[in-house]
């Protein structure tokens, strides 16, 4: 029996051997197929025979050599819905009694079906199969796809190891007719672009922290393009670089760890016109991960591509196991620091690092899609002095948080390639620069204004991250009941002046698109001047001005007169000329809205006054003021209940003044009052997100006899308590007790 068996073996590899001399006589497979179509069918004593071969750019197979008539061409997507795709997308092979036994296919995998469109209306049916992936030196090339034994049995195990084999053999000839190469960078080296010792000397080099691919576009000068082609031929897939305007993440992602994306090191995206995923993923030879993440996308049709490490992980844009963003700040900047030490043994002194350096670009991405993440208003880009690193730090919620350290290798990189992506000189480094850029991550546009500055240290910047977007609803500025009456109240006048004021970043834009949102109906014509435009609405006419050609708000606001508006504003009343053009515009039958520099309501009245403004004029025009400022708030998901004992009750009515017992409504032992405590949701600091308080002065007969003769910002501060206005102090110490803030947060803006 054992001889029987032996004599069979010795028997198949000799026509194994014969069929594929036969194939290598002719130039490629597609000439020799037709010749050892029978002599394959008769080494397996099939019925018939499928060989698909991959196509690299539309992420399938095709069934370029089969038997029959019946069906020209069958095309499959490499995913897990087809027995052939299956095997392609798994690298695993598949050995079926029936293929249309459903219980059978389930056992392979879950979302496996045999496709029998193919058959309806011819006699052949497919029963029996055993199925196998085509590779060479890892990478898939096709599948072969063995149909029905002639005697009407099942493929056995022995079958299928031989189809194994012959897959392999056919393999070495697909390699050549695909134009294959041996390793991923071979490409580059036979295109004379890398020399062989410059290749193993970084190979040395390479480790998880340093990809090769990185090494080769910084120390060898190849470019992503050369890269791309060069693991094209490798993988046979698509390469897919870096494109955020043509490629975001797919919405899928959104549902799946960020932290096992980036350990997998693949990217999940889309380009908006279909409903395929594209897994995008470093090593496509890798089916263990690209299985696993087959079973999360499920039954979706998906596409493989290679892309380089920084690519995906630029796509990511994932932070650290703790939610946090420095972590993963801190594995760029600790790629600079290894970096920097590869640097010194091929720089020389008088080589910098340049702004083009992948890792400086990433490092410049990242800052500004964790800056975007944390809603953070400002980040600075502190020198530090002589070979100190660069300190990096984020104003988030008002509050300046220090991000990461930038090593001093990298720095004037780092700031020079913030400058070309505002457009400014980089040879000028003595005098302060500014400018702006918009650029879009992960899908996400950022709009930035960016303020160089020269220190004794090098050149520190400031990135503004501008709001954008459409403007919060009314109703969602926090006001109090009596300050949300009020102001509804003066907006329903055809004209007068309304001001809202605060310090830099105390969100006045905010606050007045809010306005306008209710202003902004179809019988109103509405002009805006801005610098910036930051919240756009339909409906809304919004100019930029250009102070350096000459076109200021004062300009802008002479222009609005002569298009016939309704309401105007202007974005700060800052001289004597914009503030008189705005009160000759109110009483001309305007509203207008604006804002200025300011720390409370009453002393807005007394500013206005001393640039030079007729007070006659300006008591008339004048309906209200809103002063405000943002406060940190307490994180909803872990601010802390506590029952406010009798020091603290007294505390909060003591400065809340006249009135504080009935408007507070305190009583130790009783009332519930809250504090901050911390948890990831909030990055342990206890708050999250900022609100307003707010002080509304308006204007009553006793008022304007006090504007109009100039009177004193304590008497304006009293008369404006007496018609009923809370101060910014009063305010923030209801939202005290409503459970929005606490008093640490509320003592940090107020003066008081």
């Amino acid at each position: 029996m054992t001889a029987d068996i032996s004599t069979h073996t010795d028997q198949f590899y000799a026509r194994l051997t014969a069929i594929l001399s036969k194939i290598h006589e002719f130039k490629d497979f597609t000439a020799a197929f037709p010749v050892v179509e029978k002599a394959i069918l008769a080494l397996f004593g099939a019925e018939r025979v499928t060989v698909y071969q991959r196509n690299r750019h539309s992420g399938d197979i095709v069934s370029r050599y089969k038997t029959g008539d019946d069906v020209r061409e069958i095309r499959v997507p490499i995913s897990t819905s087809s027995i052939a795709g299956f095997v392609a997308f798994s690298r695993h092979a598949l050995l079926l009694k029936d293929v249309r036994d459903h219980a059978e296919l389930k056992q392979a995998h879950p979302n496996l079906h045999f496709d029998d469109s193919y058959e309806k209306g011819i006699e052949f049916k497919s029963h029996a199969m055993v199925v196998v992936p085509i590779e060479h030196k890892g990478v898939l090339l096709g599948v072969l796809q063995i149909i029905n034994r002639r005697d009407g049995g099942h493929f056995t195990e022995d079958d299928l190891k031989r189809a194994e084999q012959f897959a392999a053999l056919v393999g070495q000839k697909f390699r050549y007719d695909f134009g294959c190469t041996e390793g991923p960078f071979e490409y580059l080296v036979d295109s004379g672009l890398l020399d062989g010792q410059t290749l193993a000397r970084l190979e040395q080099k390479a480790s998880d922290k340093l990809p090769m691919t990185r090494l080769l576009k910084e120390h060898a000068k190849i470019s992503s393009a050369q890269l791309g082609k060069s693991l094209e031929c490798y993988y046979q897939v698509p390469f897919l670089s870096y494109q955020p305007d043509r490629y975001y993440t797919h919405p899928i992602a959104d549902q799946l760890n960020k932290a096992y994306l980036r350990n997998s090191r693949l990217a999940l995206l889309t380009d908006g016109k279909s409903d395929r995923v594209l897994v995008l993923i470093d090593d496509p030879n890798d089916s263990h991960r690209v299985m696993e993440i087959e079973n999360v996308i499920g039954s979706r049709h998906t596409e493989i591509c290679v892309g380089l490490l920084d690519d995906i992980q630029q796509y990511l844009g994932v932070t650290d196991p703790n939610g946090g963003s420095a972590g993963n700040l801190s594995t760029i900047v600790d790629e600079l620091e290894d970096d920097g030490e590869l640097l010194e043994d091929t720089l020389s002194d008088s080589e910098e690092v340049s702004e083009e350096d992948s890792t400086v670009v990433r490092l410049v991405n990242r800052v500004l899609l964790d800056a975007r993440r944390l809603r953070a208003s400002d980040v600075h880009i502190e020198p530090g002095r002589g070979r100190l690193p660069t300190n990096v730090r984020m104003r988030i919620d008002g509050v300046c948080q220090e991000i990461i350290q930038i090593p001093a290798s990298h720095a004037r990189a780092t700031v020079s390639r913030i400058k070309i992506m505002s457009r400014l000189d980089i040879a000028e480094r003595r005098m302060p620069q500014d400018g702006k850029f918009s650029v879009r991550l992960q899908g996400h546009p950022i709009d930035v204004r960016v303020a160089t500055i020269p220190t004794v240290n090098g050149e520190g910047v400031v990135m503004r991250l501008l709001q954008s977007g459409e403007p919060i609803p009314f109703d969602q500025l926090n006001l109090s009941e009596r300050n949300i009456t009020a102001l509804s109240h003066l907006l329903t006048f055809p004209h007068g002046i309304l001001l809202v004021v605060g310090p830099t970043g105390s969100g006045k834009t905010t606050t007045l698109h809010a306005v306008l949102s209710q202003l902004n109906t179809p019988d109103r014509k509405i002009w805006t001047a801005e610098d910036p435009v930051e919240i756009t609405q339909p409906g809304l006419q919004q100019v930029q001005v250009q102070p350096k050609i000459g076109f200021d708000f004062a300009a802008a606001l002479r222009s609005f007169l002569r298009a016939d508006p309704d309401v105007i504003l202007i974005g700060e009343m800052r001289d004597r000329e914009t503030s008189h053009a705005g009160v000759e515009a109110s009483l001309t039958g305007h509203l207008v809205l604006s804002t200025l520099h300011t720390n409370s309501a009453p002393e807005t009245v007394t500013r206005l006054l001393d640039l030079g403004i007729d007070p006659v004029s300006f008591s008339d025009a004048l309906l209200g003021i809103l002063a405000q400022r943002l406060v940190r708030t307490l994180c909803d998901n872990c601010k802390e209940a506590y029952t406010a004992d009798e020091e603290e009750v007294a505390f909060l009515q003591r400065q809340f003044g006249e009135g504080a017992v009935e408007a507070l409504g305190l009583q130790a032992g009783h009332s519930k009052l809250y504090r901050a405590k911390g948890c990831d949701e909030c990055n342990q600091t206890g708050y999250r997100g900022r609100t307003g308080i707010h002080e509304l002065l308006t204007t009553s007969h006793r008022m304007r006899e006090l504007i109009y003769r100039k009177a004193t910002v304590s008497e304006i501060k009293q008369q404006a308590t007496t018609d009923g206005m809370l101060t910014l102090l009063q305010d923030g110490i209801l939202k005290v007790v409503k459970g929005d803030i606490d008093f640490q947060q509320l003592r940090r803006v107020t003066a008081e």
